[in-house]
């Protein structure tokens, strides 16, 4: 028998016509995921324009080889609980992948966690928001620890004795995974535990149950709770029923001596995606809660985190869109059938644009929702009722907008976007679970009718925002007018119509104001003047699709736009 010689690890059949690989655009990293026009613009509109040379900075790294790769991995490596150690002991530990360490560590590190509340400067939090969107390209799941520790702080000022022992490592840019007394650490992370099973967002229905010791302000706690992530970080904020009724503590791992708390993690959640981030079950049995707030007040005491990440929902589904549109464009850009390049056939160059104005619309609107928040702090009042209504009204719209919006952007990459190679099906599979986070649509609709019932100011902030726009675009105009008509007769049932309304026209009145004619008037044309189908693709045949792409498109390598 005679066998034919080779080089060890070359591949026989390399010379066949049929292996060759051709038509198949080149992988899109490195690129710059801060290139992006909209999100520059609103940066520095927001007053946070100090921070550009940072962000475009960040951006690179985001786009990096490297740190897509650690995206992925850190997804497909997921967490793994181990609830004891080899000689029996409980220990309640979740390791995760070396990846999901190194992307934490870049996040904390350049202060998209707890910093901006250090930071003095006006701007810091549209700052960290513009940091998200942009480090958001990497994976979502590690997000959900960053943006918990974010919103625990404003909560934790409600007790300064314990403010001040945490919140300066909770504001610090050290990542420090260990489970150990906060004390002895450079760096903390915060979580939440709100929910249980019989209850979900009906927290009021909460079973856990917190008595009261013999030291002032410290409970024990006993309960199980149905959904709490990241349930390696080092402290908590959970909501359990005291004497006087449902209140906010605070959960730590370790105790201050250096002994665990009792935290027992009963399993980790299968969820459809978020797969790099564990979501646990917790079981407190004597476990040892700091009461955070006045007793009795534990809604109106966690309320402030449940807006901060709100804002971070809105912010990671505007995230997606414009991840998984630079992925469409750039694989339209290089793949090439009937003849032209996917992007230069006409019926993909207008689901593209149509894309673009959604994805804008939503950048837009998340640094602004920043924006108020940012001034909100600060102390002005009108900003603080806008961001009120407006953060639930974005939460509700962009969120419920990701899905349909990532599902057709991986539809432009046809066969290629349904393999797991390609990283859209876990974009895909992320995208249902900010509608869902922090309460479903129907809650924060609702939530929206309930600050207009009883905080009438929101209204007055909200239409005082869109006045901002007035006469500038007929079609925006008679929406307003009709969301007035709504307001008027608003029950809920008909919450959701109302709350689609209020984000369109708070985005129309956005885009008219800050973007292109174009941008803006496609946007109006379709959103509010019904020149528009049922899916995306269906802008208007006189839409500037060009000026559109041209705007929204990053680069090539070559320069061409």
């Amino acid at each position: 028998m005679t066998t034919l010689a080779h080089e060890p690890g070359q591949d026989r059949s390399a010379g066949h016509a049929t292996h060759d690989v051709t038509n198949q655009p080149p992988p899109l990293a490195p690129y710059d995921a801060g290139e992006d026009t909209a999100l520059l613009e609103g940066l520095r509109r927001e007053g946070a324009g100090w921070a550009e040379a940072e962000l475009r900075r960040l951006g690179r790294r985001a786009g990096s080889a490297e740190a897509q790769e650690w995206g992925e991995l850190a997804n497909r490596h997921e967490p793994v609980l181990r609830t004891h150690d080899r000689y029996g002991n409980r220990i309640d530990e979740v390791e995760y992948h070396p990846s999901w360490h190194h992307l934490m560590r870049v996040a904390v590190g350049e202060g998209l966690a707890g910093a901006p509340w250090a930071d003095g400067r006006p701007g810091a939090h549209v700052a960290r928001t513009a940091g998200g969107l942009v480090w958001g390209h990497t994976e979502a799941g590690h997000g959900c620890p960053v943006s918990m520790t974010y919103a625990a702080v404003p909560v934790l000022r409600r007790e300064p004795h314990l403010a001040q022992v945490y919140e300066p490592l909770l504001t610090g840019r050290v990542y420090d995974p260990e489970l150990r007394a906060p004390a002895e650490k450079r760096g903390l992370l915060a979580g939440m535990g709100m929910t249980e099973k019989q209850g979900g967002s009906d927290v009021r229905a909460n079973s856990t149950t917190a008595t009261p010791t013999a030291e002032p302000g410290v409970f024990t706690l006993r309960g199980h709770k149905w959904f709490t992530s990241a349930p390696m970080c080092d402290v908590f904020l959970v909501l359990a029923q005291a004497p006087a009724g449902l209140s906010c503590f605070l959960v730590p791992r370790v105790l201050p001596d250096g002994t665990r708390n009792t935290f027992r993690i009963q399993r980790l959640k299968d969820k459809l995606g978020n797969r790099s981030n564990a979501s646990s079950e917790p079981e407190f049995d004597g476990t040892v809660a700091w009461l955070v707030g006045p007793e009795g007040q534990g809604v109106k005491t966690i309320i402030e985190m449940v807006n901060c990440t709100r804002l971070d929902c809105v912010m990671s589904s505007a995230t997606l869109m414009r991840k998984t549109l630079v992925e469409a464009g750039h694989h339209a850009r290089y793949r090439h059938a009937f003849g032209a390049r996917l992007l230069d056939q006409p019926l993909m160059r207008n689901v593209l644009a149509d894309l673009a104005l959604e994805s804008e619309a939503a950048t837009t609107l998340t640094l602004r929702l920043a924006g108020a928040a940012d001034r909100a702090v600060r102390g002005d009042a009108g900003e603080a009722a806008f961001r009120r209504i407006a953060t639930a009204v974005g939460k509700y719209w962009v969120t419920k907008r990701g899905p349909a919006f990532t599902a057709e952007a991986l539809e432009c990459l046809g066969g290629n976007g349904y393999v797991e190679d390609s990283g859209m099906p876990r974009h895909y599979r992320e995208a249902p679970l900010l509608s869902i986070w922090e309460g479903s649509g129907n809650v924060n609709a609702l939530d929206v009718l309930r600050a207009l019932s009883r905080e009438p100011h929101t209204a007055d902030a909200l239409f005082g925002e869109l006045a901002l726009a007035r006469g500038a675009d007929a079609r925006l105009d008679a929406a307003v007018a009709r969301l007035k008509d709504l307001l008027a007769g608003a029950r809920p049932a008909g919450a959701r119509r109302l709350v689609e309304l209020m984000a369109l026209t708070l985005q129309a009145s956005l885009l008219v104001r800050h973007a292109p004619a174009a941008v803006a008037d496609a946007f109006c044309a379709t959103r509010l003047g019904g020149d528009w189908g049922h899916s995306f693709g269906t802008l208007p045949q006189d839409a500037a699709l060009d000026a559109v792409l041209a705007r929204a498109l990053p680069h090539d390598r070559s320069g061409w736009p």
